[in-house]
């Protein structure tokens, strides 16, 4: 299996559903930190949950329309970032990501998405990288402006986070606004 290498005790792989056991160990540890503004936590509530989520985003790679990525700190499942849509055709995808408090603070999740990006505007020809957080969620849109997306709007209480209505930030970044690829 191949990964990435965040950092001397951190690695970027592809979360699968064979990683069930290990995923939803890693999100009862996190759950309250990790659901506090996303809802894979509540949608991994027991191991077959887990895997039916991993087993969704699976069916959603084989047709290119999605990926999700785990992050591991001495071999340990800590976090993760993910094209939670990914659309080939119209050029557009979505980034997202989350990780246990435990692992927080490192720089991980901004170094692994600017892997993603990256790997979207270089490698698979997108013109457009999304991120979509809980307005909320100052930890993850601190991570949009470190990787240099830029603030769209905001959807005032466009949904309902564990009962009460919630507003989500939009950021973006366009290709030609992203670092050209390094050249070896």
């Amino acid at each position: 299996m191949f990964s990435i290498d965040l950092a001397d005790d951190a690695q970027l792989f592809p979360l699968e559903p064979r990683h069930a056991e290990e995923f939803f160990a890693h999100i009862d540890r996190g759950r309250e930190f990790i659901g506090e503004h996303i809802g894979f936590a509540d949608a991994a509530a027991d191991l077959e949950s887990a895997r039916t989520l991993l087993n969704t985003y699976a069916q959603r790679t084989a047709v290119d329309g999605g990926r999700l990525y785990g992050i591991r700190v001495d071999g340990v499942l800590v976090g993760g970032v993910l094209y939670r849509i990914f659309e080939a055709d119209t050029g557009n995808c979505e980034i997202g990501c989350w990780l246990e408090p435990a692992a927080a603070g490192r720089g991980l999740v901004t170094t692994a998405c600017r892997i993603l990006i990256d790997h979207a505007f270089h490698d698979r020809g997108m013109h457009r990288v999304e991120w979509r957080a809980s307005a909320l969620n100052t930890k993850s849109l601190a991570v949009a402006e470190r990787l240099g997306l830029t603030r769209e709007g905001v959807l005032r209480e466009n949904y309902r986070h564990r009962g009460a209505l919630r507003s989500t930030e939009i950021w973006a970044v366009l290709v030609h606004e992203w670092p050209a690829a390094p050249t070896v």
